[in-house]
């Protein structure tokens, strides 16, 4: 993978995806799960991004695709055991992302005690945004998310549902995972998951600061 390039860019050359699931009360509900103690940690490669303009996809193996909408943030720096107190300072900026999810085949690895590979990691399963620099969003927890399919209102959220928030999620990776410069996080998303279908096309936001649009597209394999 090329060297550290512009953060404007982070989906070029950032190493890591780490996701986290059941971050907010109302999506573990709907789930039917148990709220987690700690935060629950998944990884996606970074030939999961499909960069702005490009399609989410839709492989040839799932037959249920769902959306997840979620808070992206970007890594500045390396990060190894941050405290939690000086985590914001590892923060380069944001960006929404798409945890793209095949849930049919997500529900068979969880029955067979299985991880979620398959189901979280395909190539085109991590649609992004626009980087967002940490100055145009003073605060992390006070943004609201939001999701269209075909013009329809699926998901909208409040960041501030997190249940374990941005520093905290920073600095409880890091004891695990040593972050890197460029790296993503995604936060979370709120109910209102559902699912798409080739052709159709997703607009989500973060509202007053990013948008995007994302077609979703049907793979060959």
């Amino acid at each position: 993978m090329a060297g550290p390039g512009p953060l404007s860019r982070f989906w070029e050359w950032g190493k890591n995806i780490v996701c986290v699931g059941r971050n907010y009360a109302d999506h573990v509900r709907e789930m039917r799960g148990a709220p987690p103690r700690e935060p629950l940690l998944f990884l996606k490669p970074s030939s999961a991004y499909a960069p702005p303009g490009s399609p989410a996809r839709l492989p040839a193996y799932c037959r249920c695709l769902h959306h997840e909408l979620e808070l992206g943030v970007v890594l500045g720096r390396r990060a190894r055991a941050v405290p939690e107190a000086a985590a914001m300072r590892c923060v380069a900026g944001y960006a929404l992302g798409l945890d793209m999810t095949a849930r049919d085949v997500q529900d068979a690895c969880r029955e067979q005690g299985l991880p979620w590979t398959l189901a979280k990691g395909f190539s085109g399963s991590c649609p992004v945004s626009a980087f967002v620099p940490r100055e145009r969003v003073p605060d992390p927890h006070a943004l609201r998310l939001w999701l269209r399919v075909n013009g329809e209102l699926r998901q909208q959220g409040e960041t501030a549902a997190m249940i374990f928030s941005v520093p905290f999620l920073i600095s409880y990776i890091s004891r695990i995972i040593t972050l890197e410069e460029g790296d993503l996080i995604l936060t979370g998303t709120p109910s209102g998951v559902g699912p798409v279908a080739h052709g159709d096309e997703m607009e989500a936001g973060i509202e007053g600061v990013v948008g995007m649009r994302v077609k979703v597209e049907r793979s060959a394999h």
